[in-house]
């Protein structure tokens, strides 16, 4: 995993570097301080997902692009067996599968997200985070708690949430078991 975080923060800096963007609006257009930027460009922290996701925005590139060096080439249609994709591992034990990784101009970043189960989650102030564009989760197994903005709403098997992610969410596994579901994310586009 130490390896894979490196590689990413070579490219996060490389790419900032070949665009001439400064430190400090790479840390604007992510939404973080730029002691938390330059930590990240450092490869001494790990990235969450709502950070790379805005990198790459911001960059102009695709999520895979930052992720692993390589343009995805596919464009009639990619086919991903069950338990495969891209890994992510991000955010207090979450992992990702991007199921589309390698297909090209998608219109959309599609994920099979585990979301673990912790004590106390049904009760625990949740992490919130916001980024550009639209997000549908569809309950695939388990319990997922969700706050979009003041709502909050519980979430079961086969229900599916559709909202605007630049207002600020967040979400916790409850029931006390994991979560997995199929998130969407769509609409990437520039922030400026």
């Amino acid at each position: 995993m130490e390896e894979i975080i490196h590689e990413i923060s070579l490219r996060l800096k490389g790419m900032r570097d070949t665009l001439d963007i400064t430190a400090e609006d790479m840390a604007e257009a992510t939404g973080v301080s730029l002691e938390e930027y330059l930590s990240f460009e450092s490869g001494e922290r790990d990235f969450p997902f709502t950070f790379l996701y805005k990198a790459a925005n911001r960059f102009g590139i695709t999520l895979t692009d930052l992720m692993t060096g390589e343009s995805p080439h596919l464009s009639t249609y990619t086919l991903v067996r069950k338990n495969e994709g891209l890994p992510i591992v991000r955010r207090e034990g979450f992992s990702y599968l991007h199921v589309a990784a390698h297909f090209r101009d998608r219109i959309a970043e599609p994920f099979v997200v585990e979301a673990p189960y912790q004590p106390g989650a049904e009760d625990c102030e949740l992490l919130l985070n916001s980024h550009v564009g639209q997000e549908l989760d569809y309950i695939l197994e388990g319990q997922l708690r969700v706050r979009i903005g003041d709502h909050e709403e519980l979430m079961q098997a086969g229900d599916t949430i559709y909202y605007d992610a630049s207002s600020p969410h967040g979400m916790v596994a409850v029931g006390g078991k994991p979560c997995r579901f199929l998130a969407v994310v769509m609409g990437q586009c520039d922030e400026d």
